[in-house]
């Protein structure tokens, strides 16, 4: 890992540990490197602005103020891409256009050589985006979701058979290469599995959710997560 690849990654573990800290060892383990390397980055990030306290003796360890003003978001090229390229190939994912509006923000703090070298790097990567469902059922669907109200929907089975039903949204899963909307479905009173491609219409109630919960649809699959950001 570069230095400066180092530093980003240190400023993250120090925002993750919180008020609790984080040791000079701790640290020079998890990255591979030496404890004198470790400080030296410590003390560079310091003198970038960022807000840095320490404590001395047992227990003791590095963190970053709790409510002080942090400098900008700050990413290294390889990571500004891997955003761009993980929202660019989720175009059909739930919440798409609001993770892409969220990269928009990050890239535009970033600072112009950093802004410079990711778009560069980013002009090298190239994906193969599905084709994403129409914009107003995505918008009722993810509204829903948030909402945790009934959506009413117009679903198309492989057969070809179309119904309209009263689904209590539960999860959003992929699987298979496809985006699915788990709920429980009121005219069947059972969980089922609706593969967005395949509705064709989709309006949000004011009905709110009686209460189905994830644990009704049983156990992920063993390659399957839920999308938690890191392991804090």
């Amino acid at each position: 890992m570069k230095r400066t690849e180092r530093l980003h990654a240190v400023s993250e573990a120090l925002r993750r540990s919180g008020a609790r800290g984080c040791s000079a060892e701790r640290l020079a383990s998890d990255f591979g490197v030496s404890v004198r390397t470790i400080k030296r980055d410590l003390d560079a990030l310091e003198n970038s602005g960022a807000p840095i306290w320490s404590r001395p003796g047992p227990g003791g360890g590095y963190g970053l103020a709790t409510g002080a003003s942090l400098p900008p978001v700050s990413l290294s090229p390889s990571q500004a891409v891997a955003l761009m390229a993980a929202v660019s190939a989720a175009a059909d994912a739930p919440y798409a256009d609001l993770a892409a509006a969220g990269v928009r923000k990050i890239l535009d703090v970033l600072d112009p050589g950093t802004r410079a070298k990711a778009d560069e790097l980013a002009g090298r990567v190239w994906v193969n985006a599905a084709p994403t469902p129409s914009r107003a059922i995505r918008s009722a669907l993810e509204e829903a979701m948030a909402e945790q109200r009934v959506v009413r929907i117009r679903y198309v089975s492989r057969a070809g058979a179309a119904s309209t039903r009263d689904v209590e949204p539960v999860l959003f899963a992929a699987a298979n290469g496809q985006w699915y909307l788990v709920g429980w479905c009121r005219l069947r009173d059972a969980m089922r599995w609706f593969i967005v491609s395949r509705i064709e219409r989709a309006g949000v109630t004011a009905t709110a959710c009686s209460g189905h919960t994830v644990s009704e649809v049983g156990e992920p699959p063993a390659n399957a997560r839920p999308v938690h950001g890191g392991s804090g």
